[in-house]
């Protein structure tokens, strides 16, 4: 695949509940190798924007093109997956009795291996190096052989941001991934997405503004559904609209 122009393609998208648009004519485009961050206040649309690149949501009206000419809308989740989307949600989803290395050995991208092959050893050397890499670059290098429900909560993070990025995906989907993070596990979080996007397209939907400040180099604001401002954090911090909605929003809120 090229490194040249856009990954994902989101053009005149809507997504009607019952007369409410959760998502209003939406245009969104994500390039290859490219770090974004999503932001916006509660009920802008932000879940509801991934929701819809990974076929749990269909709108009623736009496109969706990933790729070079994959139309998503009409794909089943699983399809999705299987072109090269991964997906981590904000409540880490882990095998908590397993261990850390059985919990990434179980999300290989491989045909149709179960959990009995995977708790038998049947990986191959090169699944085991694999595995391995994903291990140094998660963080949890020291931690293979312990118990995944015994990580802190960041580790539990970074384990399934592993298990994803097992699946090789070009495309990762990252919801709120510091929520609850202590403030060396934000920063450990932020440097690790930095590296995997010199592999992977990212989106990042994040409430912290410290951790976008971290991390962003483009971000996107969402309200009511739509985008209304995309830029730098200088740009989008300055303009007089997002401040309004948002950051005006965040100043006066606790903590």
């Amino acid at each position: 695949m090229s490194d040249h122009g856009s990954i994902i393609y989101l053009e005149g998208i809507v997504v009607d509940y019952d007369g409410f648009k959760a998502l209003n004519n939406l245009n969104f485009i994500v390039n290859y190798n490219e770090l974004r961050v999503v932001i916006g206040p509660n009920g802008a649309g932000k879940t509801t924007l991934l929701d819809v690149i990974c076929g749990k949501t269909r709108p009623v009206a736009g496109r969706v093109i990933f790729g070079k000419d994959q139309e998503l809308i009409g794909k089943r989740e699983d399809e999705i997956v299987k072109l090269g989307i991964g997906r981590k949600f904000q409540a880490p989803s882990i095998y908590a009795n397993l261990t850390v290395w059985e919990n990434l050995d179980l999300s290989l991208k491989r045909p149709s291996k179960g959990v009995f092959s995977t708790l038998l050893g049947t990986s191959t050397a090169e699944e085991r190096e694999k595995i391995a890499d994903t291990l140094v670059t998660i963080g949890l290098g020291d931690y293979a052989g312990m118990r995944a429900g015994s990580l802190s909560h960041g580790q539990k993070q970074w384990l399934e941001i592993g298990m994803v990025i097992l699946q090789d995906p070009s495309l990762l989907l990252v919801d709120e991934p510091v929520a609850g993070m202590t403030d060396k596990e934000t920063e450990q979080t932020g440097r690790l997405l930095q590296s995997l996007a010199e592999k992977h397209a990212i989106v990042v939907i994040e409430h912290d503004m410290e951790f976008v400040r971290q991390i962003a180099r483009i971000v996107t604001v969402l309200h009511e559904g739509t985008v209304i401002c995309e830029g730098t954090v200088e740009k989008v911090q300055s303009d007089d609209r997002v401040r309004e909605i948002y950051l005006g929003r965040q100043k006066v809120a606790p903590g």
